[in-house]
């Protein structure tokens, strides 16, 4: 088990209890299906997939048909998307030959669960973006940012100050603020995070994750797709949440046993992109970049060929996907890009 005794900032905390070497949530089970704590869209409809590797073509198309073409999976899960991505990718032979995936992930466990639902010897799995040298390249994360750890900060008497966790043998204690340095909330400010009262979420952890990201986008050229639940305002409130066999967690319980993540701040996204000068579209819904696409159309005619009760299944994942009620709102899409990867598909 976890060892956390004494006084630990939110995002340490999240970082222990979701990637320790040995006892970690994601180094040590498969957190996905039924059996785990929480589904993703790949793993509801392979649609989902399907309609990514059309758009991710289309942005090849737009780029020149270069000949070599790096795309590269931000923290690939089970490996759902991936195997339905390279097997729908034999329907295009031009662009195979094209095309080279890389998979960033960096759990060991994950990895030989990856490897054997993928089951494709041309998928190359990495730790570190330094071994991609081909370009142009596009980054495409599916319920990447929700899971690298942020920190929280809140306004107590005018003063903006760091939430940090007490623990004592493994068991919490209380919650501890510590006024944030000087240089914290010159960072908070250049963001536009700082605000009068409520809650801070400083995702630091994902910039720097962008920040090596954009770089290489840089340097080889292209972009990157992100899809996650999240927001276009900040509203100052709490959103770290916890799931454990589907079901909400106390964030600081089950440590090592239950997922945590938060909403993803993509109006902090767009200021991002937009200060490293890169294209940026409109942040859309889920529902809406998935329609734009075609993804119903897509699904009438794969419902043609089946049974009542294999297209009433098709129509009930497809429902999860679009559903307001469901992924189709709270899932947010952002497609950034240097100058030279400006493409707007599915976002007008």
């Amino acid at each position: 088990m976890i060892n956390i005794n004494g006084t630990i900032s939110v995002d340490d905390f999240i970082e222990s209890a979701l990637y320790d070497k040995n006892y970690g949530y994601y180094t040590k089970k498969n957190p996905f299906g039924k059996k785990g704590d929480f589904v993703t869209a790949p793993i509801i409809s392979p649609l989902f997939s399907e309609i990514i590797l059309i758009w991710v073509i289309s942005y090849w198309i737009n780029l020149g048909k270069p000949k070599k073409f790096s795309f590269v999976e931000l923290g690939p899960g089970n490996g759902a998307f991936c195997k339905t991505f390279c097997r729908t990718l034999k329907k295009f032979p031009e662009f195979e030959k094209s095309i080279k995936v890389y998979l960033l992930e960096k759990s060991e466990k994950l990895i030989k669960i990856q490897k054997n639902i993928i089951k494709d010897k041309n998928v190359i799995w990495v730790k570190n973006l330094g071994q991609i040298k081909d370009g142009p390249i596009l980054f495409f994360g599916n319920e990447f940012f929700d899971s690298v750890p942020i920190k929280q900060f809140e306004v107590k008497k005018s003063n903006i100050c760091e939430k940090f966790i007490n623990f004592e043998n493994n068991r919490f204690k209380k919650f501890i603020f510590k006024k944030a340095p000087k240089k914290t909330i010159k960072n908070l400010k250049e963001l536009g995070l700082l605000r009068k009262k409520g809650i801070i979420e400083y995702p630091k952890k994902g910039l720097q994750i962008l920040e090596l990201i954009t770089k290489k986008i840089n340097k080889l050229n292209g972009g990157i797709l992100l899809i996650d639940y999240g927001f276009i305002r900040a509203q100052g409130k709490d959103t770290l949440q916890s799931l454990k066999s589907h079901k909400k967690n106390v964030f600081y319980k089950n440590i090592g046993k239950a997922d945590i993540t938060y909403l993803v701040n993509f109006q902090l996204l767009n200021k991002f992109f937009f200060n490293r000068k890169f294209f940026l579209n409109r942040v859309v819904s889920q529902n809406f970049f998935l329609k734009k696409l075609g993804i119903l159309e897509r699904a009438e005619i794969l419902s043609k060929n089946l049974s009542f009760k294999e297209k009433s299944d098709l129509y009930y994942r497809l429902e999860r996907l679009l559903s307001k009620k469901k992924m189709g709102s709270l899932f947010k899409v952002i497609f950034a890009a240097n100058n030279k990867g400006k493409f707007n598909l599915g976002f007008k």
